[in-house]
C-alpha cells in the first residue's frame, strides 16, 4: 500500500511571521503554498490582511488568495474542498502542500472534516443580533452554555461571530453545534500532515508585534483601502469580510462611531484577542513541532526538523 503524500500545515496567531518563514521553506523544498486565511481569500483586501506583495508572489505563488469578492460568502467546507483540490494537483505535480495561515477552524476541518450545517439564515441572525444589542454577548454567551456547553467553552465570551453560529446552529436544528460536528467527523484525509507552530516565546513580544504591524498597515493606507470598500455600497458589517479584525473596527470610524486614533486601538485590542484564541486552538493540536518565532536562526531550525520528515520526497 502507498504511504500517504506528505502535507507540511504552517500555524500560528497573526503577526508571528509565518509566511516569511513559508518563502523560506520554499526556497530550500520543492513546497507550493497554500492559504490559510478567512480574509486573504477576499480581493481588494490587502493591506488590512497582511497580504503577500507581488515580489512576494513571484517567489512564492499562494493558493487560495483573492478568489473571491468581499460581497460573497465562504465557509470552512468548502475551504476544505478547495484545499484539497489544491493540494491533488499540487502533489499530481511531485510537489508538498505547504499550508500556511491562522484560521484554526480551517486547519481543523481540513484535518478532521465537518458536520453537514445548515446554512446561514438571515432573520434568524438579526433576531441574534438584536438580542446582543440589547443584552450583551455575555448574555448570549451565557445562554450558549446552557444549550451548548462543549461549544461555549470552546468559543471565548469576545467572539460574537461565533456565538452567533452556534446559537444560529441551535435555533434551527434543535441540536447542539458540538453534538453536529461529532456527528459528522470523518475519517483524516489520505495525507500524513507534518505539524508546524510558530509563536512568540512571550506574549508581550506578540502584542508589540501586533501593535507595530497595525501601524504599519495604517501608514501602509489601510484606512483608504476600507474607506474604498464601503463606498462600493454593497458591503456592510452583516458582511464576513467587513467583520474581519481591523476593518470592523475602521469601519465603525468611518460611520463616525469613534475617533481614528480610537479605531485603531479598538484594532489593535482586537487583534490581540484574536491571538488569543488562535493560540487556544493551537494548544489543541496534536503531534506539533514547535518553534519561537524570535528564536535565533529560525528558518536553519526549521529546516532542520523538516528535513528529514521530507527525505525522499525531494
Amino acid at each position: 500500500m502507498r504511504a500517504p503524500l506528505p502535507a507540511i500545515l504552517l500555524m500560528g496567531p497573526t503577526a508571528s511571521g509565518k509566511t516569511a518563514l513559508a518563502v523560506e521553506l520554499v526556497r530550500h523544498f520543492p513546497c507550493e503554498i497554500v492559504s490559510v486565511d478567512s480574509a486573504m481569500i477576499y480581493r481588494g483586501m490587502d493591506i488590512g490582511t497582511a497580504k503577500p506583495d507581488a515580489a512576494t508572489l513571484r517567489i512564492a505563488p499562494h493558493h487560495l488568495i483573492d478568489i473571491l469578492d468581499p460581497a460573497e460568502s465562504y465557509s470552512a467546507g468548502r475551504f476544505r474542498e478547495d484545499a484539497l483540490a489544491a493540494m491533488s494537483h499540487i502533489s499530481a505535480a511531485g510537489r508538498i502542500p505547504l499550508l500556511v495561515g491562522g484560521t484554526m477552524l480551517y486547519f481543523r476541518a481540513l484535518q478532521h472534516g465537518l458536520a453537514m450545517l445548515p446554512v446561514a439564515d438571515a432573520h434568524v441572525r438579526a433576531e441574534i443580533n438584536a438580542r446582543a444589542a440589547r443584552q450583551g454577548w455575555g448574555a448570549l454567551h451565557a445562554e450558549l452554555r446552557r444549550v451548548d456547553a462543549v461549544s461555549a467553552v470552546r468559543i471565548h465570551v469576545n467572539d460574537p461571530q461565533r456565538i452567533q453560529r452556534a446559537l444560529e446552529v441551535f435555533y434551527l436544528t434543535g441540536r447542539p453545534m458540538s453534538e453536529l460536528h461529532a456527528a459528522g467527523a470523518v475519517k483524516p484525509v489520505s495525507y500524513r500532515f507534518i505539524k508546524l507552530a510558530l509563536v512568540p516565546s512571550r506574549r508581550a513580544l506578540l502584542h508589540m508585534r501586533i501593535a507595530q504591524r497595525f501601524q504599519a498597515m495604517m501608514d501602509g493606507g489601510f484606512l483608504q483601502e476600507v474607506t474604498h470598500l464601503r463606498r462600493r455600497g454593497d458591503l456592510t458589517t452583516a458582511h464576513a469580510s467587513m467583520r474581519a479584525v481591523g476593518y470592523r473596527q475602521l469601519w465603525q470610524h468611518l460611520e463616525g462611531a469613534c475617533s481614528l486614533e480610537d479605531a485603531v486601538q479598538r484594532g489593535i485590542v482586537a487583534t490581540r484577542r484574536f491571538a488569543k484564541r488562535q493560540l487556544t486552538w493551537l494548544r489543541s493540536e496534536q503531534k506539533v513541532h514547535w518553534f519561537a518565532s524570535n528564536a535565533a536562526h529560525l528558518p536553519q531550525a526549521v529546516r532542520t526538523t523538516l528535513a528529514p520528515l521530507l527525505e525522499g520526497q525531494a
